[in-house]
């Protein structure tokens, strides 16, 4: 299990691994920094603007938290086919007919935003498609043969489908060599967020002492969207009893909003908070991180330091928890 450091505060400070980079977000502005092919730190860093400063409802409690998963998935994507940019493929295939279709009909801005549109639905469906669908149907097939097994037996077995399949996609990625090094990367970032918190001074050999595993981690979050799902999806069937799985499957989505809403708000209260409780209640994604942090080297230090030193608020103490 992941060691417990006493920080002198806590950041709202954030990041997300990159190819050979990483992204950080603060209060006021975001970097990417990649380190490039000839082993350059290139930076770029962009001020923000918040949906919630337009329209100040969409960062009340529980809407946030879907506004705020949809705005991180979005810049990620942007941020990740930034830093791919930096590393074409050896052999540049020829352009699809769609791709020279989209490339005279579109201009670079629409095409570009198209593509991260894309990406983005896509790796949201296939998150939906392996947590929430798959095992909805897994359980209702299985159960097809099981006619009398009761309605709570059925919501324990979803429940721990969901978990498996988690488990089991963080292993898979784990063992892939390219995806590896992006899981060095993320390393870096918690253990210079980690120095940063401590108030040390921003150095490799400072940041390397520091823990890998932070208990703000989209791993953790991810894990617990699985899991208030399950409390949320046995309440809610509990008191409406079905067994048809596609009406579950509806039921499940009709949810989703509100499950990662709680989730959302209970980040927010275990990332301030110092209690057994919360200690108890985020050791499981803890242990998660397992599967996505892993110690990184020098050069991926030095990228987390500077891309977080980038978006260091000028008011000391504006980006705290």
């Amino acid at each position: 299990m992941a060691e417990k450091k006493q920080c002198a505060f806590r950041t709202s400070i954030g990041g997300q691994a990159l190819i050979e980079g990483i992204l950080m977000r603060g209060p006021e502005k975001q970097a990417v920094v990649v380190r490039n092919q000839e082993g350059e730190l290139v930076e770029k860093v962009e001020e923000l603007k918040l949906i919630k400063d337009k329209h100040p409802i969409l960062g009340w409690p529980l809407i946030r938290g879907t506004v705020n998963f949809l705005s991180s998935m979005v810049n990620g994507v942007k941020a990740l086919m930034y830093s791919a940019d930096f590393y074409p493929d050896e052999e540049e295939a020829q352009p699809s007919k769609l791709e020279l279709w989209l490339e005279q009909h579109l201009s670079s801005k629409k095409l570009e935003s198209a593509v991260i549109g894309l990406a983005v639905v896509m790796g949201v469906g296939m998150s939906i498609f392996l947590f929430l669908v798959l095992p909805t149907f897994l359980t209702g097939g299985l159960l097809h043969f099981f006619p009398g097994f009761p309605l709570w037996g059925r919501n324990v077995i979803e429940g721990l489908l969901k978990i498996v399949i988690f488990l089991l996609y963080l292993f898979l990625c784990s063992r892939m060599k390219d995806i590896h090094r992006v899981f060095q990367y993320h390393g870096a970032e918690h253990k210079t967020i980690f120095c940063y918190e401590a108030g040390l001074p921003l150095t490799v050999e400072n940041v390397r002492a520091q823990p890998r595993h932070h208990p703000r981690c989209g791993t953790s979050f991810l894990f617990v969207v699985i899991f208030v799902s399950i409390l949320v999806s046995s309440v809610v069937f509990g008191i409406w009893p079905m067994t048809n799985v596609w009406l579950r499957t509806l039921v499940h989505l009709l949810l989703l909003p509100l499950v990662v809403g709680i989730t959302y708000e209970f980040n927010r209260w275990v990332g301030r908070s110092d209690s057994a409780l919360a200690h108890f209640l985020t050791a499981p994604g803890l242990w998660m991180q397992n599967f996505t942090t892993f110690e990184p080297d020098d050069g991926m230090i030095e990228c987390a330091i500077r891309s977080l030193e980038l978006v260091l608020p000028d008011e000391k103490g504006k980006d705290a928890w």
